[in-house]
């Protein structure tokens, strides 16, 4: 069975807190293996760089998933708390920020709820209406595109809404983006960074 596996991506040597940056991606027959050249991955890797540029004193990680899609068996969410494990080893037990798109986005969602997390960001996820985790006391920022005909903003307003009514929650659409964040990508990245660097405390100045 393939194994999940971390992508360092900037590595302070006494880092104030964790990122994890999640990558999405739709099944594919007999569960293949993640690559990292598969665009959704690919897609993650300038959100993982502007992270790291903010949050300059943050360990920034991409985490590339152990199977493409969602298997209910073995979930990205599974993969997600590994990374976590796999940090707090390295780091002990810093404040953790988790930022996913898509699928990655609906995993951060339901792995916040670890001891660790302080804030999660949802770029675009695809989530269903009944997706729910107990995110108490952390922050969550949801970043939806309003022409996304693959993950349904109504559907990611109704988690949102729900997840409001126990945590620090803020909502935002940008006008225009689809689900690939592709022409707007730059308004996405900066979003992600900054809540990062705002929640954990660590940043760097705006130019």
């Amino acid at each position: 069975m393939a194994e999940p596996r971390l992508l360092p991506v900037r590595l302070p040597s006494r880092p104030v807190g964790v990122a994890i940056v999640l990558h999405g991606g739709g099944s594919r027959p007999g569960s293949p293996m993640v690559s990292p050249t598969q665009l959704s991955v690919l897609r993650m890797r300038p959100i993982a760089l502007r992270v790291a540029w903010k949050a300059k004193e943050v360990a920034v990680y991409r985490l590339l998933n152990s199977h493409r899609g969602w298997d209910p068996s073995t979930t990205p969410v599974h993969d997600a708390r590994w990374a976590m494990d796999v940090t707090r080893d390295r780091w002990g037990d810093l404040p953790v920020a988790l930022v996913g798109h898509s699928l990655g986005g609906r995993a951060a969602l339901l792995a916040g709820a670890a001891p660790d997390v302080r804030c999660v960001v949802a770029l675009n996820p695809w989530v269903l209406p009944s997706d729910s985790a107990d995110l108490r006391g952390r922050r969550v920022l949801v970043v939806h595109g309003s022409a996304d005909r693959i993950a349904p903003i109504e559907r990611a307003r109704t988690v949102a809404d729900r997840l409001a009514r126990t945590t620090d929650v803020t909502f935002e659409v940008v006008e225009g983006a689809q689900h690939a964040m592709l022409r707007q990508g730059p308004r996405f990245e900066r979003r992600a960074a900054e809540f990062v660097a705002e929640t954990l405390g660590a940043g760097r100045a705006a130019r």
